[in-house]
């Protein structure tokens, strides 16, 4: 989870600093709102909770246990893990953009993008595959066009030729993760929140249960909030984002 004010930690730390004051910030407290007591997991949802979502937004359960098992094995293959990382290096600046654009937390975008890429289909990516109709999502964030279309970016009754295009604006990485911003700041109007509530969630409950419901609408499976969650304090994924790595050494002077 993103600790408070991690971007502004990140100016004031120099050097290395950061990451074990990033971590330490992590580290929940005794008297943090977000304890390990099943109360206070957010990634838990009441029958009521759940009633409502799944009316009003069509979400599902849990993937089968096996599924789950799956997706946990492959998130221990390294070389995998590797090659997501550096796919997702390709794209932070076009995610930093987004989120100074949205308000949206980086974060929350990045882990959503690492997900969908470290667990993607075979093929998905692949033009050819894409127009043929096997797939039904694209791109790095694994979006739809019928997420172009609650965009107001599509018409229902598009042409062939308007979804061919739209198709290749999903398969396009930069536009998929605009069309992913656009997707987290639609769902959060539904549920009248303001981006800033994707910030500080390891402080706060309620914030991190906003975190959670954005992810569980993103991906429609009740497990996949604790994932993104999981995603979101990642130290590699934070110095990913957060780092001065990637900038050239005349950048840095």
């Amino acid at each position: 989870m993103l600790a408070a004010g991690v971007g502004l930690c990140l100016l004031s730390l120099g050097g290395t600093n950061w990451i074990a004051h990033k971590r330490s910030l992590l580290q929940p407290q005794p008297d943090s709102p977000l304890s390990s007591s099943a109360e206070a997991d957010p990634t838990t949802f009441t029958a009521e909770e759940l009633q409502q979502l799944q009316r009003r937004f069509g979400v599902h359960g849990p993937q089968p246990k096996l599924a789950q098992l799956f997706t946990r094995g492959v998130d221990q293959l390294t070389p995998l893990r590797n090659h997501t990382v550096n796919r997702l290096d390709a794209l932070r600046p076009v995610v930093l953009r987004e989120s100074r654009r949205t308000g949206i937390n980086p974060m929350l975008l990045a882990a959503i993008l690492f997900d969908e890429m470290q667990h993607a289909k075979p093929g998905e990516d692949i033009p050819l595959a894409a127009h043929s109709g096997l797939f039904s999502t694209h791109g790095p964030a694994q979006l739809g066009l019928s997420e172009m279309v609650k965009q107001g970016l599509l018409r229902e009754d598009a042409s062939p030729e308007e979804l061919a295009d739209a198709r290749n604006q999903l398969l396009n990485p930069e536009r998929n993760v605009e069309l992913l911003a656009g997707k987290m700041a639609r769902l959060l109007d539904l549920l009248n929140q303001t981006p800033n509530s994707t910030f500080n969630v390891s402080q706060s409950r309620s914030r991190a249960k906003t975190v959670a419901t954005l992810a569980y609408l993103h991906n429609g499976k009740l497990d996949y909030p604790a994932r993104i969650l999981r995603y979101m304090q990642d130290p590699e994924l934070h110095g990913l984002m957060f780092s001065v790595r990637n900038k050239p050494a005349a950048e840095l002077i």
